[in-house]
C-alpha cells in the first residue's frame, strides 16, 4: 500500500522545480496521488477495510488543500500538476 523509496525518488526527480526540492506542492500532490492510486488498488480487493478507507479520505483531503493552495498562487503551476498527473478537477 506504501510506495517503496525508489518509486518516491523518482516522483521527486520528476517533479521537482529544482536540484534540492522534495517538500513543492508538485512533489507533495505527485507523492499523494501514488498513495492513492497504490491505496485505491487495494480497496478494490479488500472492500470491509474500513481503517484503510479512512486512511485514503484523509490523503485524499491532503491532496485538495495542497491542490487548492496551487490554484489560490500559481495557476499554471496547477494547470500543469493537473494535466500531467492526469487528475479530475
Amino acid at each position: 500500500m506504501s510506495i517503496t523509496p525508489e518509486r518516491k525518488a523518482a516522483l521527486i526527480a520528476e517533479h521537482k522545480i529544482n536540484a534540492t526540492d522534495t517538500g513543492s506542492p508538485e512533489v507533495q500532490v505527485a507523492i499523494l496521488s501514488e498513495r492513492i492510486k497504490n491505496l485505491t488498488d487495494h480497496l478494490s480487493g479488500h472492500n470491509k477495510d474500513l481503517h484503510s478507507r479512512r486512511g485514503l479520505l484523509v490523503m485524499v483531503g491532503q491532496r485538495r488543500r495542497q491542490l487548492d493552495y496551487l490554484k489560490k498562487t500559481d495557476i499554471k503551476r496547477y494547470e500543469s500538476i493537473v494535466e500531467k498527473l492526469g487528475l479530475r478537477r
